[in-house]
């Protein structure tokens, strides 16, 4: 399973609305494979596939590396195709979110507590769940991105303003990472 180099912030694919996995294939199975590998590689906690150049609706996962140590029944890595989030409630919560396809750019953003969700696991299986915490951040930076959302779209004009050196960085593909990336240049 190769590591996949990331694309930045400023490739096109990553403003698309991707576009629905229509069956199980080899390839599919690859890709999930593929990217469960970069994302680890890369100590994300979430990775989708317009991150690896892939205009299509899946995400990966695994949020254990920020679940307490005592928690049982972590989840481990979770894959999904074609999710929907159904319904967002409780409290908007800020945290500091950052992303592989934005190297070493953090800032609070505002993000609902719970969240309802419908998806297809690896196998074509639907399921719809609830989810609150660590996994339902995770879940809607990842379901953002195949929105062509990127976590910096939520931030205020001037808390862009104060990140604009380091996307120039990114754009002009003088900033480097722990992992590979491809910038658009």
């Amino acid at each position: 399973m190769p590591i996949l180099p990331i694309v930045t912030y400023n490739d096109e694919v990553l403003r698309e609305v991707a576009k629905p996995v229509t069956e199980d294939s080899p390839e599919v199975q690859k890709l999930i494979d593929d990217m469960l590998e970069t994302m680890y590689n890369a100590d994300g906690l979430g990775l989708a596939a317009p991150q690896i150049g892939k205009s299509v609706q899946i995400f990966v996962m695994d949020p254990d590396p920020v679940l307490p140590e005592d928690m049982e029944d972590k989840p481990g890595a979770l894959v999904c195709i074609n999710p929907e989030i159904l319904e967002k409630s409780g409290d908007k919560i800020p945290m500091d979110e950052g992303c592989l396809s934005i190297p070493e750019v953090t800032d609070k953003v505002s993000r609902p507590e719970t969240i309802t969700i419908t998806y297809l696991d690896r196998t074509f299986n639907e399921h719809t769940e609830t989810y609150d915490g660590w996994i339902s951040r995770i879940i809607q930076h990842e379901y953002d991105h195949l929105q062509g959302v990127l976590f910096v779209d939520y931030l205020s004009l001037f808390r862009r303003r104060m990140h604009r050196k380091d996307l120039a960085e990114i754009q002009s593909g003088e900033r480097e990472a722990k992992y590979p990336i491809l910038p658009k240049i």
